[in-house]
C-alpha cells in the first residue's frame, strides 16, 4: 500500500475553477496584498524609522557638549535602594555654561564624593543640564532595534487586517452554504435519523 501526501498548490485560488466564488477571488488579492505590503511597507518602514533615528542621535551627538561642574554636596557612599540602575545618585552642581553664565541643577553622580569635587556633566545648546548623548556604536544598534520594532509593528498590523478580512469571508462563505444548502436540502427525497 502507498501513502500518497496530498498535493497543496499555494496558487489553487488563481486556478480556473467552476466551484470558485467571488469570496475566494477577493482571499486571493487580500492574500496578495497582505504579503506584497508586510514585505515593501515593513521594510520601508524599518529603514525609515532607522534612519530617522540615526539622525536624532547624530543631532544630539553634536548639540551636547561635556563641560566640568562643581559638586555643591557631599554624595553618599552607599546609593538608595531605588536609586538610578548604574549606581548613581542625584545632587546638586555648579558650572559655567557656554555664554559665561554661573549655572546651578541637579544631575546624577558617583556615589562617595565630597563637596568640592569636579565632575563632568552634559549640557544642551542652552546650556541646560541633559543626559549624555548615546556613542555611535549605542546608537546605531537603538536605530536598528527602533526600525526592526517599527517593521514588525506595521508587518503586524497588515496581518492582523488581513485575518480579519479572511475571517469575515469565510463568514460569508459559511452563509452562503447555508442558503445553498437549504434551496437544495429538502430536494434530497428521504432523510435519516
Amino acid at each position: 500500500m502507498s501513502c500518497r501526501k496530498p498535493v497543496r498548490n499555494p496558487f489553487w485560488r488563481w486556478r480556473s475553477n467552476p466551484l470558485r466564488r467571488r469570496e475566494d477571488r477577493v482571499e486571493a488579492w487580500v492574500l496578495s496584498a497582505v504579503w506584497a505590503i508586510a514585505a515593501v511597507g515593513g521594510t520601508t518602514a524599518g529603514m525609515v524609522t532607522a534612519h530617522a533615528a540615526d539622525e536624532a542621535f547624530a543631532q544630539q551627538r553634536a548639540e551636547r557638549h561635556a563641560v566640568h561642574a562643581v559638586l555643591l554636596t557631599d554624595v553618599a557612599k552607599h546609593p538608595p535602594a531605588l536609586g538610578s540602575p548604574d549606581g548613581k545618585v542625584r545632587a546638586t552642581v555648579r558650572w559655567t555654561a557656554s555664554d559665561g553664565s554661573p549655572r546651578t541643577g541637579g544631575t546624577l553622580v558617583d556615589t562617595g564624593l565630597k563637596a568640592g569635587s569636579r565632575v563632568v556633566v552634559w549640557q544642551d545648546g542652552h546650556g541646560a543640564l541633559t543626559a549624555a548623548p548615546p556613542s555611535p556604536a549605542a546608537a546605531a544598534v537603538e536605530a536598528g532595534v527602533l526600525g526592526a520594532v517599527a517593521g514588525l509593528c506595521l508587518t503586524g498590523g497588515v496581518h492582523a487586517v488581513g485575518a480579519v478580512t479572511r475571517w469575515r469571508l469565510d463568514e460569508r462563505r459559511v452563509q452562503a452554504w447555508g442558503r445553498e444548502w437549504d434551496l437544495v436540502g429538502p430536494t434530497w427525497g428521504h432523510r435519516t435519523g
